[in-house]
């Protein structure tokens, strides 16, 4: 028997970009010579009301409240921890406050707080003046405060509710099937800039503009053209002479240079400099070879100071589409993908950028290629991982069957569009825009409106949107349990959205249910937990070869399976069960399936997984993943058989379909699949019968992101035998301790349940660098293992 929860052989080369890319997410920006953006989560004070505060004197805004014995919270941050099943999540008013010191000469600059994510409807105070309030909880709000600070003390007071809300949407929760959670979830900054600077395309709420705006006129093999869009703003009340300058920097090596002549900016007046660069033989992105640069902009005074300077991620690829097929950098490519919905347990949405980088992993790991963001914008550090990595993203605004007739709704999803495009329209990573509510009937004219918006924030006639319904779109989203039979009239680009999940349960769409009439409901559908038992997970694998197969025979460009996580349903007493991995983040049988339709020609590594956990009840129809070109399988070191895969046995498009090999018999010992290219033994895997329990050992489940300051690690208990087999019917409860301190906690139901052989609990860390050391205790037996924590 095997244990996958240490799955991940991400390569060194990965690792290190891996590393690098996340750390610099993860901390504070500083340029002292300019623009300096400080990553502003420690020492917030909070507290969480049951009840609206009525009486305005209560209301805690301004210098003079004491807010001394509220908690002291780092952001991320959830308002409430919720239960591993959510059932009915807590919704209602919490309020977090923060104190400034202001000095003389920072008066003279310009001040801005951005939040990233502020759940959902967000009032903010400076001292006592109320500067805005934000609807919607998934994209950022920024607030210039430069007219609002004073010398000395300061305070921002931020009221979160996060009450259903009829403009916001994406729907009452009490129907959603999802968790929209609560807090100050995500990053807040504070930067601080000249009054001469590069504005911020949010807060400047202008079409098209605002800060760095990067579109691409050619993109070839030979040669990539750049526009460069830069907004500037001047707050003082004199002239301002000065040039803008873009370096393009490969790592850290400088590439080409693009400088604008001498602008001139009268006072308290704006514009917008252009600046074209050319790059010679560019290294193109795409999700095989994800080649980014780091685009570094600056306003140069007429003394040759740099006044204000920003650094944007960009990537040079062609995206088209000819007919029906897609095309990126001239290549046909089809994307296989994945929906993702961004909950931890108990977190919920508030967790560290190295946890979205981890997430990220996974998914590339998996073997995808895309990632359906649904159904709402996630993270700018899963964006960026994602940039790196090579996952193509469909950028999505919330919304799931739900429309509402106030004008105040169409407004607030215009907005919505707008600011996603204004946020994410630098990534490379970006496929198009789902200016759509999800599996929403919406009026022709609502959607002419959103698809309006999109080419007025991207007018270069190559941004590309996408949407539920035919009319209008680009591109035409459509869940496989929406087709008709497999007729796709459409000749439109079409994506398969979702897929794989409740279809089969109510099993309607499968090509060979009729041969599952003896199943019942809970054997056949795609909703198995990880501790279901194996006959489950591969009656979940075989729903997903089947559908994924049959998107394959479809026009489709691109499909994504529902879904990569088990997550919370929100207003049902269970987990939505369909993930190929865990709420906790392990892998099921599924997972291999994906990993093995990635082909070594397509820069995958050698694989091979059995899919059993050979025990007495286990299946003699031994299933192996694997994208190698035979696959040798030995039972206590006999061969049974050596096989290609057998194209013909059924009808597939799939790139590897899995190896069966007939065992005559059950033999407790070790399955051994031996995986050959070009006839050498390249790659092996191995499951043992497990006996009974002996001894555990302790994971840390840090997926080559390496854990840092204010961050969350899931903490892995195996338990085994004597010969080191894990125990995937163990049933039985660890205990977790840590070591003394108050830097640190744990967090989630200790003991914690055994779950196919894991138990799993959230190490939170502190502020500062150290160790951690885990012990965890079952059946009087303990095991320890140590974390050590960057700062």
């Amino acid at each position: 028997m095997k244990f996958k929860s240490n799955f991940l052989s991400v390569l060194a080369n990965l690792i290190l970009v891996l590393v690098f890319s996340c750390n610099s997410t993860s901390n504070a920006k500083k340029d002292s010579e300019t623009e300096t953006t400080f990553l502003f989560n420690q020492d917030w004070k909070f507290r969480r009301l049951e009840t609206q505060v009525q009486n305005n004197k209560m209301v805690p805004i301004g210098v003079d409240f004491s807010d001394e014995l509220w908690e002291t919270v780092t952001l991320p941050h959830t308002a409430n921890l919720e239960p591993y099943v959510t059932l009915k999540q807590w919704q209602g008013i919490c309020w977090y406050r923060k104190t400034i010191d202001i000095t003389e000469d920072q008066l003279d600059k310009t001040l801005w707080l951005k939040l990233d994510g502020a759940m959902n409807v967000a009032d903010i105070w400076i001292n006592s003046t109320h500067v805005t309030q934000h609807l919607g909880g998934f994209l950022p709000v920024v607030v210039d405060m430069s007219q609002y600070l004073t010398e000395g003390k300061n305070v921002i007071s931020i009221k979160l509710d996060n009450e259903d809300n009829p403009i916001t949407g994406p729907k009452p929760l009490n129907i959603l099937d999802f968790n929209t959670y609560s807090g100050l979830y995500r990053n807040a900054w504070l930067i601080v800039k000249d009054k001469l600077y590069i504005t911020d395309p949010i807060l400047e709420n202008k079409p098209a503009s605002g800060g760095v705006f990067v579109t691409y006129p050619e993109i070839s093999k030979d040669e990539a053209l750049a526009s460069i869009k830069v907004h500037i703003r001047n707050d003082y009340e004199s002239d301002k002479i000065f040039t803008v300058l873009s370096e393009l920097y490969k790592e850290d090596k400088l590439i080409v240079t693009a400088v604008s002549a001498e602008e001139h900016l009268p006072p308290l007046q704006d514009k917008e400099v252009i600046l074209k660069m050319s790059v010679s033989s560019p290294n193109l992105w795409s999700p095989m070879d994800p080649q980014t640069y780091n685009l570094v902009t600056s306003i140069i005074s007429k003394s040759g100071e740099i006044i204000d300077k920003e650094s944007h991620t960009i990537g040079f690829r062609n995206i088209e589409f000819k007919g029906q097929k897609l095309y990126v950098n001239g290549e046909p490519i089809f994307l296989r993908g994945v929906n993702r919905h961004q909950d931890y347990p108990y977190l919920g949405y508030a967790i560290s950028d190295n946890s979205q980088w981890r997430d990220a992993v996974k998914i590339k790991e998996g073997g995808f290629d895309y990632v359906r963001l649904s159904h709402y914008p996630h993270a700018p550090s899963f964006m960026e991982a994602c940039n790196s990595l090579g996952l193509f993203v469909l950028d999505a605004i919330p919304g799931w069957q739900y429309f509402n007739e106030d004008p105040k709704f169409a407004d607030q999803v215009e907005q919505t569009v707008r600011d996603m495009i204004r946020r994410d329209r630098n990534n490379p990573c970006v496929l198009a825009w789902e200016a759509s509510l999800n599996e929403t009937q919406m009026p022709k004219a609502f959607i002419d409106r959103l698809i309006k918006a999109v080419q007025e924030e991207y007018p270069t006639g190559k941004s590309l949107s996408a949407g539920w319904m035919e009319y209008g779109y680009d591109i035409f989203l459509q869940a496989r349990q929406h087709r008709h039979g497999n007729t796709i009239e459409t000749k439109k680009p079409y994506n398969v959205s979702e897929y794989g999940d409740w279809e089969y349960y109510a099993q309607n769409a499968g090509l060979n249910q009729d041969s599952w009439n003896d199943l019942k409901e809970s054997e056949r559908t795609s909703r198995q937990l990880l501790e279901f038992g194996e006959k489950a997970l591969l009656q979940q694998a075989t729903n997903i070869q089947e559908a994924h197969n049959d998107n394959l025979y479809t026009p489709a460009h691109a499909d994504g399976y529902w879904v990569m996580f088990d997550y919370n349903r929100g207003y049902h007493d269970d987990l939505e069960a369909s993930g190929i991995m865990s709420i906790d983040r392990l892998p099921k049988f599924s997972y291999d399936f994906y990993r093995s339709q990635r082909t070594i020609e397509e820069k995958a590594s050698p694989m091979v997984s059995i899919a059993s956990y050979w025990a007495p009840d286990s299946s003699l129809d031994v299933r192996v993943y694997s994208n190698c070109d035979e696959v040798a399988l030995l039972l206590n070191g006999e061969q049974i058989s050596k096989q290609r895969p057998d194209t013909n046995r059924i009808s597939t498009n799939l790139k590897s379909p899995p190896f069966t090999f007939k065992v005559e018999k059950f033999q407790a010992g070790t399955l051994v699949a031996v995986g050959y290219i070009k006839g050498e033994a390249i790659v092996r895997d191995a499951v043992s019968t497990p006996n009974d329990f002996k001894n555990m050992t302790i994971e840390f489940d840090e997926s080559g992101i390496k854990a840092s300051a204010n961050d969350e690690i899931f903490v892995r208990a195996v338990v085994r035998d004597e010969n080191g087999t894990p125990l995937p019917y163990e049933d039985g409860q660890v205990l977790f301790t840590i070591d003394s301190g108050t830097d640190r906690m744990l967090i989630g139901d200790n003991p914690a349940t055994i779950k196919a052989g894991t138990s799993s609990i959230l190490l939170k860390t502190g502020n500062n660098k150290t160790d951690y050391k885990i012990t965890a205790q079952y059946k009087n037996v303990e095991a320890q293992g140590t974390l050590s924590v960057q700062p």
